[in-house]
């Protein structure tokens, strides 16, 4: 029996945009109004919000927290 098909789960379009913009914030160090923005309508635009979706929102969030993102632009 071939387990890999039963746990496989695809990622959508949108997830993997969103991981794309969050490694791009997280790597510059820093967050503008544009890149919020984006990745707001990325996520925000097909409806619910995926479990692998709200954990790219909390890598910003957190990285905003402990200083390693600074917001620019605001």
């Amino acid at each position: 029996m071939n387990y890999e098909s039963s746990i496989y789960q695809p990622v959508n379009q949108a997830e993997i945009t969103a991981k794309r913009i969050v490694d791009r914030i997280l790597i510059s160090g820093s967050m503008s109004r544009q890149d919020h923005s984006l990745l707001t309508a990325t996520i925000f635009n097909h409806g619910d919000i995926s479990t692998e979706e709200r954990r790219q929102i909390n890598r910003v969030f957190d990285s905003i927290q402990t200083g390693q993102v600074q917001l620019v632009d605001w």
